[in-house]
């Protein structure tokens, strides 16, 4: 059976070749990481490490962080994005509230990513995390909301969310499906990339962005970005897939080709990013990666759990530094 084929792709160790990022200006970075010297220190921080509260969004939008907003305008921000990727989800863009469709992963997945999201904003912002609305009061950006099924937990939990794509399909579906409940219905959805959000300097408590940053053009970019849209100290989550010889197989081989659950060619396994390539990446955006956790799968019951094993699906939670 398909599902056990899973299991066994998902309990076999492969060795997995050095790739260069590919942002000629990252250097190369050996995808292993128990031998990282830079993730031990990024697993789970007790409730005492908890950053000092960032500073009030209301103040950047009036321009008193005048250092953080003249940033913005000085630095030429290019656009990521990937034309190719874009016209591949236009097309299935119809698709993205059926969970049986070709986002039925996400859909799966969701409960646990909201629950690693819940867990370290809470934390981070000294947020009460059995409140019914734990979130009240931040603003947060969904960048490549997709048709909205991360934004609309967030509005739920109480933040004043903005979701942004680059697919216009997207962003029409997800203000239909949002304004069916009046829990949702504050979302603002826009049609833009969070280059052009940087030019318009908008400022957000917390920038999230969940299996987006394989299909940009350049993570660097991308990632430079999502930090200029946060306050000082304002919380960054990224999710992705690892690029190990695992991911390939039941990213690509079993998920895309044996099991059907995603159209083909929806991942391309060289623009996987290894959890190291990652925090290097956000270091250089000046954000700073706390707590990094994996996604497992269980065939058996269709679950999705958190797990220290990253060699398949992983997310990361970064604070930006206080300049």
């Amino acid at each position: 059976m398909a599902w056990r084929l899973l299991r066994v792709l998902q309990r076999t160790s492969f060795s997995v070749p050095t790739i260069s990022l590919r942002n000629p200006n990252c250097s190369p970075l050996y995808p292993s990481a128990a031998s990282s010297p830079l993730l031990p220190k990024l697993w789970k921080r007790s409730h005492t490490d908890a950053a000092p509260l960032p500073s009030p969004t209301q103040k950047t939008r009036t321009g008193t962080e005048s250092g953080d907003n003249a940033g913005a305008k000085s630095t030429s921000f290019r656009s990521s994005l990937n034309e190719a990727e874009v016209a591949k989800f236009a097309a299935i863009a119809e698709t993205w509230w059926d969970s049986q469709g070709p986002f039925q992963p996400l859909h799966l997945m969701n409960p646990t990513r909201i629950s690693f999201i819940r867990s370290t904003l809470c934390r981070h912002f000294r947020k009460d995390p059995f409140s019914a609305r734990p979130f009240e009061g931040l603003k947060i950006v969904d960048v490549g909301c997709g048709g909205g099924i991360l934004s609309e937990p967030l509005a739920r939990m109480g933040a004043t969310v903005t979701g942004i794509d680059a697919v216009e399909k997207n962003i029409k579906i997800a203000q239909i499906h949002a304004a069916s409940d009046p829990l949702t219905s504050s979302i603002e959805y826009h049609c833009t990339t969070a280059e052009e959000l940087v030019k318009e300097n908008k400022k957000f408590d917390a920038a999230i962005s969940l299996e987006v940053i394989e299909h940009v053009a350049d993570p660097s970019d991308f990632c430079k970005s999502l930090a200029a849209l946060t306050v000082p100290l304002g919380a960054t989550v990224i999710s992705t897939i690892n690029r190990s010889m695992r991911s390939y197989a039941t990213a690509i081989v079993a998920a895309e080709y044996l099991l059907n659950w995603l159209p083909k060619g929806t991942h391309q396994w060289s623009q996987f990013l290894t959890p190291e390539e990652l925090v290097l990446i956000l270091e250089r955006a000046s954000i700073s990666v706390q707590e990094m956790a994996g996604f497992v799968y269980n065939p058996m019951t269709g679950d999705w759990s958190l797990t220290d094993d990253t060699s398949v699906n992983f997310i990361a939670f970064g604070t930006k530094r206080n300049k």
